[in-house]
């Protein structure tokens, strides 16, 4: 919140012909106009009814940084194959979820996974150490260096209903990159313990 009023206090101190408030929303009607040219978004990735403000927005013409439609493409087991050419990890395995929605009979709606989970296999092919984490969460929650099959496993028996993927790390490191890119140039990236 610091930063959001910051940059507010910086763009109106200008007076440029632009001003800058906090989005107000309560109870948005489908035929509401919008009356923001631009909005930064900084927190619809942890509301939801803000990321359908925000979809709405941009329907109607504003634009919103971040892109809320990205968020719902955002997935760690689909972004490395959309860029083969980059040095994104190339041992990435999605797994079944641990736990599903009410509704969801084990024998009749799971039937073509294969159970149990072949541990030995996810091993075999990351190899260890290796990341877990959800394959489509951010904030670095819920993101776990394992260096043992059990780490793994008892991690992943914690996961409830999140997609979660393992991924190869370099041995002896506890580390993982972070990369941010448009087309072929990288445009941020960073080493995350």
């Amino acid at each position: 919140m610091v930063l959001a009023a910051q940059i507010m206090d910086e763009v109106n101190r200008r007076n440029a012909g632009v001003t800058a408030e906090l989005v107000k929303l309560g109870g948005t009607r489908m035929d509401e106009e919008n009356p923001y040219e631009v909005i930064v978004d900084r927190i619809s990735h942890e509301v939801p009814y803000y990321r359908s403000y925000l979809k709405k927005a941009v329907l109607d013409g504003c634009h919103v940084i971040n892109n809320p439609f990205m968020w719902t493409a955002d997935d760690k087991f689909f972004g490395p194959p959309c860029a083969p050419n980059s040095a994104l990890p190339s041992k990435t395995l999605v797994l079944p979820n641990k736990d599903y929605v009410p509704g969801i009979v084990k024998d009749e709606s799971l039937r073509n996974l294969l159970y149990p989970l072949d541990w030995q296999y996810v091993v075999d092919h990351i190899g260890l150490p290796c990341i877990l984490k959800d394959a489509h969460g951010g904030g670095w929650r819920g993101v776990y260096v394992c260096h043992t099959k059990d780490e793994l496993i008892r991690h992943y028996d914690t996961s409830g209903l999140l997609t979660m993927i393992a991924q190869h790390t370099s041995p002896g490191t506890s580390t993982f990159d972070v990369c941010v890119s448009v087309g072929a140039k990288c445009c941020r990236c960073r080493t995350t313990r």
